[in-house]
């Protein structure tokens, strides 16, 4: 990298917990500063009554999106990590600001004058689901609500690094797929793509620890709500039912309609994917496990597990990476293939920065190399 001098980086919604990995993954990166974090409900605090953690590392105050100073900020790139329907209207007038939307867009009126002085260039990530849907009836249709930035939502890459690696590369904007996306389109992707199983009849399995619901205060995520117990949740109508459909249509080159239904489990973070499958033609297990093999043989954070070893959620907690494998179902003709990721690692934050050290020219694996923790 001929550019050593260090990135000044903006997290916007430092509170949550995608905020605190953002932060806890950031300070070990050796080209990045964090030089500004807000959070609207907790402005004014330091890190250190929000997260104790993170309290003997040097960063910035908690402050609100209104109070940043623009220009004085300066920053290189913003991760976003703010709700759905949020983040659409910050972006754009960051976007709007720095000539990256369409003149015929209207800033949001709160934004206006902050936005108006930012200058030069800068690379947004959104962390939020605003971006990941192309097209905008879809994303009115799940979210309930119109897309309010609909010429950004179409220039906005999809963050998913092995699949999108190069257009990520000359992006301005990112959006960040979801945890559960993430997970399935790394098993699926690669195999629709090449023929090797059927569109037709994939049904996803998936189970998420707690923190993937967020952190604000709700009263099915209490410990006695979710200790000792483990419950699906957004049956037949989960929001990452369409952005998993989008991308595997995109792999496949004909529509694909998925069956998926999460579930919570009673642990902080972690994410296991089982996918059923049915094969191609005269394909056998032993393919599907050769053609994902080849596909992320060079792949830094993904892995296809020897022999029948079973992914795990220890086997990734707290990393970036994605651990796979594929074995034969009883039934002929189709195969069962699981994965594992952390929820907020290469589901969230770690997969941010994986993005953001693309767009920025850096090595793809800076600041993310750190093993997975266990126990």
């Amino acid at each position: 990298m001929q550019n050593q001098r260090k990135f000044r980086v903006g997290i916007l919604g430092a509170s949550g917990y995608t905020g605190a990995d953002l932060v806890r993954l950031l300070i070990a990166h050796p080209h990045i500063e964090i030089v500004l974090m807000t959070a609207e409900r907790k402005a004014g605090l330091p890190i250190a009554q929000i997260f104790p953690h993170l309290g003997t590392y040097d960063l910035p105050d908690l402050i609100s999106i209104d109070e940043i100073e623009w220009p004085a900020v300066e920053l290189d790139v913003v991760f976003c990590a703010l709700p759905h329907a949020t983040s659409q209207q910050v972006i754009k007038g960051l976007m709007h600001a720095t000539g990256h939307s369409l003149l015929d867009e209207l800033l949001v009126e709160t934004r206006a004058d902050m936005a108006n002085q930012i200058v030069g260039e800068i690379k947004v990530i959104d962390l939020s689901a605003d971006f990941r849907l192309r097209d905008p009836s879809v994303y009115a249709k799940w979210y309930e609500r119109e897309h309010t930035a609909k010429s950004l939502q179409a220039s906005a890459i999809y963050g998913l690094p092995e699949w999108y690696r190069e257009d990520i590369r000359g992006a301005k904007l990112v959006a960040c797929p979801g945890c559960y996306p993430t997970a399935a389109l790394l098993s699926l992707m690669p195999l629709l793509h090449s023929g090797t199983i059927l569109p037709d009849d994939i049904i996803i399995d998936a189970k998420s620890g707690v923190s993937g619901a967020g952190r604000s205060l709700k009263e099915a995520n209490l410990f006695v709500e979710v200790s000792e117990a483990m419950h699906p949740y957004g049956l037949g109508a989960h929001r990452h039912m369409p952005e998993i459909e989008q991308e595997l249509s995109v792999a496949s080159g004909n529509d694909v309609t998925i069956s998926f239904t999460p579930h919570l489990v009673p642990m902080n973070r972690g994410e296991l994917e089982t996918i059923y499958v049915k094969l191609a033609e005269g394909v056998t297990v032993a393919d599907v496990k050769a053609k994902l093999s080849a596909v992320y043989a060079d792949e830094p954070f993904v892995t296809v597990l020897p022999g029948n070893d079973a992914p795990a959620t220890r086997m990734v907690r707290g990393s970036n990476h994605c651990v796979m494998n594929v074995f034969a179902d009883r039934i002929n003709g189709r195969a069962i293939v699981v994965a594992a990721i952390d929820n907020l690692v290469k589901g969230s934050s770690g997969q941010a920065i994986q993005n953001m050290n693309l767009m920025l020219g850096i090595d793809e694996t800076t600041g993310l190399m750190q093993a997975p923790l266990f126990p």
